[in-house]
């Protein structure tokens, strides 16, 4: 009887390894080999420093930006020249001349997650923006006493329609896109709300992070506060100084990212740390990554891998884009290419690209370096004709005429 590991072996010999693992492999490696694509450039609109991009995950070709500068951009990332050279083309864009334009910088968008006919817009302008992608209008405006500094819609939200708005008031809150209105605050942080995230898990459950060093996980469906609040020393009294007690970070907290399963949850903050939580229990993984260099007055956003084993988290660290392993904490690589300080980037799960904006007013593609003929493929790939021109004499002519 052949043991598991031989079958194993067996299996990958005979070509049959699960597609699934093949594919992850290859996502992984792709991830590895980020670089600057120099055939690639993004139509350069926005006159400042540019804070948020999000691409769509319906076709996974439209990308928005939002800038310092209040303009938003569309652009369109599909390749229609089919030439190796290529910009990115900006299709729309609410400019400075359009009577709808932000007045101060757009700090956040986001496409409705399951339509690309509308996105979301939020600014230091006091206000929230639901737009129509086809006439650039906004169809509702909701507006707020202080800074909007971020917001959040829910990737897999079929019983709500909320939106989660974090401002310079310390509650949070929640937008029904469905009525137009405010229907609910999240009372408990005592600072600005710096992220908001909704779990891609389960659809009530959301992340809130704060200028008072302190991370909260609601159930939106409850009225009696957050379910926890995550505390970087796990419970021991004995490491935390009294005002250190259920904080998250040393300082301000500015970023939080689901990993895509929801199964964990990444936060940043001003202490120059960056943390991983188990999302359900609310327990830190004491995972190390070391210095996370973070300045960042307003939200920090990175982001996270998807459909690679192990996963990476990508982060703005000065003019860079650092890249961690995800459970490792080990620094993979620095992506270097911005003039000036980084200030989000985006990953795109369907080609392992990334793209990253700037203070320099760039957004730069970092795409996989092609793969190198490796001199055993070759090799592997002439046996294999010969085998298949031996089997079937159809394809002996075809080889010669390859091998000449």
């Amino acid at each position: 009887m052949t043991r598991p590991e031989e079958d194993k072996q067996g299996i990958r010999q005979s070509g049959l390894d699960d597609p699934v693992r093949l594919r992850r492999a290859e996502s992984t490696r792709r991830v590895l080999s980020l670089e600057l694509n120099h055939n690639r450039d993004v139509d350069r609109i926005h006159g400042n420093g540019i804070n948020t991009l999000d691409i769509e995950v319906i076709d996974g070709r439209y990308m928005l930006s939002g800038g310092s500068d209040g303009v938003i951009v569309i652009y369109d990332l599909e390749n229609n020249s089919k030439k190796p050279q290529y910009t990115c083309k900006a299709i729309s864009t609410v400019g400075r001349s359009s009577q709808h334009v932000h007045k101060f910088s757009v700090e956040t968008v986001q496409w409705y997650p399951h339509d690309t006919g509308m996105f979301v817009s939020s600014s230091f302008d006091k206000t929230m923006k639901v737009w129509d992608t086809e006439t650039l209008k906004p169809a509702e405006e909701f507006q707020f006493d202080g800074n909007v500094y971020c917001h959040h819609m829910s990737p897999i939200a079929k019983k709500h329609s909320l939106v989660a708005v974090g401002t310079k008031d310390p509650k949070v809150q929640l937008c029904d896109l469905k009525s137009g209105s405010r229907i609910h605050i999240l009372q408990g942080h005592r600072g600005e709300i710096l992220s908001v995230r909704w779990s891609p898990r389960y659809e009530h459950i959301l992340a809130t992070a704060s200028t008072d060093s302190r991370v909260r996980v609601w159930d939106v469906r409850r009225a009696s506060g957050s379910l926890f609040t995550l505390d970087q020393h796990n419970g021991d009294k004995s490491k935390a100084s009294s005002e250190a007690v259920n904080t998250a970070h040393n300082g301000r907290v500015n970023g939080l990212c689901f990993t895509a399963d929801g199964l964990h949850l990444i936060t940043t903050g001003t202490d120059d740390r960056m943390r991983l939580w188990n999302s359900a229990t609310g327990e830190n993984t004491l995972v190390n990554y070391g210095k996370v260099v973070n300045e960042s007055r307003k939200g920090l956003k990175f982001t996270v891998s998807r459909g690679c084993s192990p996963e990476f988290v990508f982060v703005p660290c000065g003019s860079s884009v650092a890249v961690y392993g995800l459970h490792s904490g080990e620094l993979i690589t620095m992506l270097r290419g911005h003039y000036n300080n980084v200030d989000c980037c985006e990953f795109h799960p369907d080609y392992q690209e990334l793209y990253s904006g700037g203070k320099d007013c760039n957004v730069l593609a970092w795409v996989p370096a092609l793969r190198q003929p490796n001199i055993e493929d070759d090799e592997t790939n002439s046996k294999r004709g010969r085998t298949q021109a031996a089997i079937n004499p159809a394809f002996e002519d075809a080889w010669s005429s390859d091998e000449d």
